[in-house]
């Protein structure tokens, strides 16, 4: 490809990207319904586990981090884990119970009664991903699910569901990583006001 090609390339893939995320006004209602879910449970001592595959693995790392760490604000931390991290984890499940059962072993170790269980999968058909789902309602945990175009099973496994308007795996998740974001700040604000709020 030419360089002229490169630029002409770059400018579609931000143009779908802004496309996608715009089509996301369409789910304020329920983003902010989520945000206040897992605020209430942060309330209440609970806390926030998140599981995916591939790049949905990375996202759930990125968003447990900037909860146990930080987003914005230099606060307390808040318990939040990624079920995506520990290797010696993964394989020891996978190789025993099978891949299918790597995140529902380690929910029904690490899940409570009104713990938030955040799913995320572009296609939504995951079979691991949709297997935690199912533990984590036995457990008495609150899910929610991250998804793309249609939800895939996904959507009819749990609680609460965003889809983002999409086919395109990349763009669905740059749009759940914005959310994953905007959730955070969301939190932050609620519980800890303008403390030790960044400039």
């Amino acid at each position: 490809m030419e360089h002229r090609d490169f630029c002409q390339l770059i400018k579609i893939r931000i143009q779908k990207s802004i496309e996608v995320k715009a089509n996301l006004m369409d789910n304020i209602a329920i983003i902010d319904e989520i945000a206040r879910l897992i605020i209430e449970a942060y309330r209440s001592g609970k806390k926030v586990v998140l599981f995916g595959n591939g790049g949905s693995a990375a996202d759930a790392q990125h968003i447990a981090a900037e909860l146990a760490g930080k987003y914005d604000m230099d606060r307390k931390p808040l318990p939040a884990e990624a079920l995506t991290v520990n290797t010696s984890t993964l394989t020891a499940i996978g190789n025993d119970y099978g891949f299918e059962k790597i995140f529902a072993r380690q929910v029904e170790a690490l899940g409570n009664p009104g713990d938030i269980a955040i799913a995320i999968s572009t296609s939504g058909n995951s079979p691991n991903v949709i297997e935690g789902v199912r533990a984590a309602k036995k457990k008495g945990m609150i899910t929610i699910g991250l998804t793309g175009a249609d939800g895939g099973q996904l959507k009819n496994e749990v609680h609460y569901c965003i889809c983002v308007p999409s086919k395109d795996t990349p763009r669905i998740q740059e749009a759940h990583i914005m959310i994953g974001h905007i959730w955070c700040e969301l939190i932050e604000r609620a519980l800890f006001g303008n403390e030790g709020e960044a400039d």
